[in-house]
């Protein structure tokens, strides 16, 4: 409760409190805080203000940067490329805050500049006090910095706002006397005269394919992992030795291994010539790995640019965006834009080709440059164009080639599925990580800044309703695979188990089926034709948006009450099948955009341009908001790199400001600030028991 002494006989009442309650307090949630907080020092919000956060982890880490996980666990970015804090290069209305990122901020605890951090155990000490711009920070390092800039932001906010921690779970919102009552899983509700669901990743309920495995796992006592967070599932029925198929080779695939092999106490040392060999602890499984791809995400790079660096996107502009919407009214993803970002990313790569590595190019950068900007990127004059100036197939850039490296490949067998796919992850880290190879990085910042650009540029209501779902679907899985792959020392860690006999791969486009007979899980790639039987399956892939499907009871408060409705995609809109003719690359077979035919639903839950929550009646809900990975947007992350004018800081500032403009709509402001009681800044946690 509020320590608030008694008002001065000659001091008029105050207003009550406007409130916001937050549902989730991860890194989206501590952002928004710290924005309100930026604002509100400018004097967007006279008013006392209350904030309630409801979390039942930590605030500012939450759930999936918690503190209390494996800390071999990392994230996939340095440490150099990570801050909470909005800086001058980002452009909003609300004032920029510089301060420390993850590096920095580990160094002022190191020279005790920043005073306000307990480390609460010697292995954290020790990473603070170790961490060097390129090193990949634990998870457990990343929450600490994650709390504390949450603590700092609460504690700035001045004497009229008030903080509230609730350590518990929202359980429903709705409606109540022009305001929204937010009820507790203590049975306790709050007031709110606005709402913001930051709930970040949340678990669904099974899809009816995996709920079928499940079940024929339980007929035949088999071993089961659903879709869910790596960090979540207890492995420990996996027997030492047991064969176990694993379907997705992304991100959460790489916590999988790291979790069962050094998890369970093997370790790796590096032989001459920086290759790996693993020393198995006896109680790893053994793990077969396939996916649609087949092939694991692409390894971050260590390589510095050598050439001229790219600049914002040439294609893909204001400009560009506004003629094509002119045009075509609802904007196609494949036909209209993608063309323009592949452009975009492709002029990265190759100025960095041209202009840092001159000896492996046949035309000046500037004679190139000209005739790249004149055709189009899917078209065989630019095909000639990039045949003619590079003579090295390998140095030519085609994305339909990086999407799906082992497209239409036949294989004799198993065996030369491992050979392919090991020789594969050589060749990515020869590229990404030999440091010779400085064009990848070229194209990993030409594709970040067209990735930023299209949130920035194109409103998710410009698109048509099925390239809403090619946006959340393939257009993030591509990047994600090329540009937010994992450090690459977990490639050559994967290489040393495939070496040691426990990891093994199964190729593309794998399926998986329960074989009732024999009572086992059958594997298969349809390239390679060999098969693979065993008594454990993990589908080791994140659980997708959706919020008829959501586990997440706000979620489905929402829905159910109409107060929020799911985004809706063309039915049947698919890029799959297409004639060589229709195809935006003109060709036939795989290519960039292949995949599933959209459903009817998203599965996120829709929000209108500026982040309210949209009923089922079509209108923007006034006094709720939704942000992150379960709502309907580009999606732009919780945290980003310094001095980038990053998504995230901008998206946030917008919306704090939206926040404190309908606030102000249903709060009058006070007239004189030297007459309001003020209230005294507290910052409490309250656990379950507290209202």
């Amino acid at each position: 409760m509020n320590r608030a002494g008694s008002a001065p006989r000659n001091v008029s009442s105050p207003a009550p409190a406007a409130s916001i309650v937050f549902i989730g307090g991860g890194p989206r949630a501590a952002l928004i805080l710290e924005r309100l907080a930026a604002n509100i020092s400018a004097g967007q919000f006279p008013s006392p203000l209350q904030i309630h956060v409801v979390e039942p982890f930590s605030p500012g880490s939450g759930r999936i940067w918690r503190r209390n996980q494996n800390p071999q666990l990392l994230l996939n970015s340095m440490a150099a490329d990570i801050t909470m804090f909005t800086d001058e290069s980002v452009e909003c209305s609300g004032p920029a805050r510089p301060g420390p990122g993850l590096l920095q901020w580990c160094r002022g605890v190191m020279a005790g500049t920043i005073t306000d951090v307990d480390l609460p155990d010697a292995d954290l000490a020790d990473q603070v006090h170790t961490l060097a711009p390129t090193s990949f920070p634990s998870r457990r390092l990343h929450s600490l910095y994650l709390e504390w800039f949450f603590r700092r932001t609460a504690a700035e906010l001045g004497p009229q706002v008030s903080v509230v921690h609730h350590r518990q779970t929202a359980v429903g919102v709705r409606a109540e006397d022009g305001a929204y009552a937010v009820a507790l899983d203590s049975g306790t509700e709050l007031r709110a005269d606005a709402v913001v669901a930051a709930v970040g990743h949340t678990d669904s309920a099974p899809s009816n394919r995996s709920r079928g495995l499940a079940d024929f796992a339980a007929r035949h006592q088999l071993f089961h992992v659903p879709l869910a967070y790596t960090n979540d599932v207890d492995f420990s029925a996996l027997a030492p030795g047991q064969d176990a198929v694993v379907t997705g080779m992304g991100l959460a695939f790489i916590d999988l291994v790291v979790l069962l092999m050094e998890g369970r106490g093997g370790r790796f040392s590096e032989l001459p010539g920086g290759k790996l060999e693993y020393h198995a602890s006896g109680r790893e499984p053994r793990l077969w790995a396939g996916s649609r791809r087949g092939v694991p995400c692409r390894s971050k790079i260590t390589a510095p640019l050598q050439g001229e660096p790219a600049g914002p996107p040439r294609y893909l502009t204001a400009d560009a965006v506004d003629t094509l919407a002119r045009k075509h009214g609802a904007l196609e993803f494949y036909e209209h834009l993608w063309p323009l970002a592949a452009k975009d990313a492709a002029l990265a790569y190759y100025r960095e080709l041209f202009t840092g590595h001159p000896e492996r190019v046949d035309l000046p950068w500037t004679r190139f440059e000209r005739a790249f900007d004149a055709l189009p990127w899917y078209s065989d004059a630019r095909r000639s164009l990039v045949a003619s100036a590079v003579p090295d197939p390998a140095d030519r850039l085609e994305f339909e080639d990086l999407d799906q490296p082992l497209a239409g490949r036949r294989f004799a067998g198993l065996a030369e599925v491992q050979d392919t796919v090991a020789a594969h992850i050589r060749e990515d880290l020869r590229l990404r990580d030999g440091g010779a190879h400085s064009e990848t990085l070229g194209l990993f910042l030409g594709l970040l800044n067209v990735y930023a650009a299209l949130g920035r540029l194109v409103p998710p209501e410009l698109l048509s309703p099925g390239s809403r779902e090619v946006v959340g679907g393939w257009w993030h899985g591509f990047f994600s695979h090329v540009d937010s792959g994992p450090p690459a020392h977990r490639l050559r860690e994967l290489l040393a188990l495939h070496d040691a006999g426990l990891l093994h791969f199964l190729g593309p486009g794998l399926d998986v089926a329960g074989d009732e007979e024999r009572g086992v899980f059958t594997a298969v790639s349809p390239q390679s034709g060999g098969s693979v039987s065993a008594r454990a399956l993990i589908e080791a892939r994140l659980p997708a948006p959706s919020v008829t499907g959501s586990l997440n009871p706000v979620l489905l408060s929402l829905v159910d009450s109409g107060l929020g409705c799911e985004e809706r995609s063309a039915e049947g809109h698919s890029a799959v099948g297409r004639s060589a003719e229709e195809r935006p690359d003109g060709r036939a077979g795989g290519s960039v955009g292949t995949g599933p035919a959209p459903k009817s639903g998203t599965g996120k839950l829709l929000v209108d341009a500026g982040g309210r929550i949209v009923g089922r009646d079509g209108r923007a809900t006034g006094g709720l908001y939704g942000v992150g990975a379960a709502v309907s947007s580009w999606g732009s992350g919780a945290f980003a790199r310094p001095d980038s004018n990053a998504a995230p800081f901008r998206e946030s500032d917008a919306l704090a400001r939206l926040i404190l403009a309908d606030l102000r709509q249903v709060r009058s402001p006070l007239p004189e600030a030297g007459s309001v009681h003020r209230l005294d800044l507290t910052l409490r946690a309250l656990h379950a028991s507290v209202g």
